[in-house]
This record gives C-alpha cells, structure tokens and sequence, in this order.
C-alpha cells in the first residue's frame, strides 16, 4: 500500500499518453459535476486546477467558457501537453502537495487528482486549498465512499486511492472557512463520483 502511494507521481508520468488519450476519447461521464462547479463562479473567473493532466476534457472546456486557468500538475508530459492546448493559461510543473502561488483563485478544483493522496496530504491540502481561495472562492474535489485505502491497477500498474470519511471532509473544511454547498455519493446517473462543493468565506 506505501509503496503504491509513494510511487502515483511516477505512475502518472509513466502513462501519460495513455492516460491523456483515455480522457480525450472516452465518454466524459463526469461532465455533470464539472458544471455544477461553473454555475457557481463568475464571468472569467480565475481557476486553480489541482491536479489538471493533459487539459482535455476539463480545463478546455473551463477556457472555452471564458475562464482563466491556472494548472498544476506533477507530469512534465501532461503539463506539456497542456500549454501545447491551450498556450493562453498558465501551466505549472509541479506537485499539488507543496504548491504555494502566492495568488487567490476564484475557483479551485482537485478532480480525478486528490483522491490519489495519502490521508495526512489530504488533511495538508486544506490549508493550501485556502491559501489559494479568493474571498467567495469556490472548491471542488472528489474523493471515496469513506476512510480507507485502495490500491486499483491501470495498465498492469498498482494505481493508490485513499479517503477520509465524511465528518472529516466536513471538519476540515470547516477549520479552513469553507462552507459546505454540496456533498454527493455515488450519482451513477451522472458518472458515479463522490464529491464535495464548499465556499470560501
């Protein structure tokens, strides 16, 4: 379990063009929640996308809305892909554990990125989702059912997911300002994802 949580950095880079191709030609199931998010900012709000891959299908469908996206993601391939999509935004190599930007977002979203960290960076990432959230922000991330760990497979390789539960999402957020808008599990309807929707204060 360690091993697969200390190695998803390098599992990501290892697979970047097969996770990238997999995001681009599959259905996007987990369109509705990303809109669910949108509704919520504002015209051209600046967007901090924790975790963002390639950029395809979330983020140029956030810049095509007129948004401006600030990505963040520790693939040197997927970030590259990224700015060659989409050269306006700005997209930063780096991981979302230590990221400090000295800048306020009006929207900061985790999607398909936070649920790939250990329980004690999860718990760390709260105080960096604030650091980084404009008066009013708001802030999605999806994450499991409740407190474990897994270890799934992509392509043959040990893929680490790991969760809090519920009342601890809930307190966390709270220790930080943020209050809960929504908090849904298991929509199969609309893509099966366990999210969380919270503002800034």
């Amino acid at each position: 379990m360690e091993d697969a949580a200390s190695q998803i950095v390098d599992h990501y880079e290892r697979h970047a063009l097969s996770w990238d191709a997999d995001r681009r030609f599959a259905v996007w199931s987990d369109r509705p929640f990303i809109e669910r998010f949108l509704g919520f900012l504002p015209p051209q709000a600046m967007i901090l996308d924790l975790g963002c891959g390639g950029g395809s299908p979330v983020a140029l469908h956030m810049a095509g809305q007129g948004l401006r996206i600030t990505g963040v993601d520790s693939s040197p391939t997927l970030i590259s892909l990224a700015r060659t999509r989409m050269p306006d935004h700005a997209w930063i190599l780096h991981d979302m554990r230590s990221v400090s930007l000295g800048r306020k977002f009006d929207g900061i979203l985790a999607w398909d990125s936070f649920f790939h960290l250990r329980h004690a960076d999860q718990r760390r990432m709260f105080g960096i989702f604030a650091a980084h959230a404009a008066p009013s922000a708001v802030l999605m991330f999806n994450a499991g059912p409740g407190h474990g760990e897994v270890v799934g497979d992509y392509r043959n390789d040990p893929l680490y997911h790991a969760s809090l539960d519920a009342e601890e999402y809930e307190a966390l957020l709270s220790e930080v300002g943020f209050t809960l808008i929504e908090h849904s599990v298991n929509d199969f309807a609309t893509g099966g994802r366990i999210f969380w929707l919270a503002r800034a204060p």
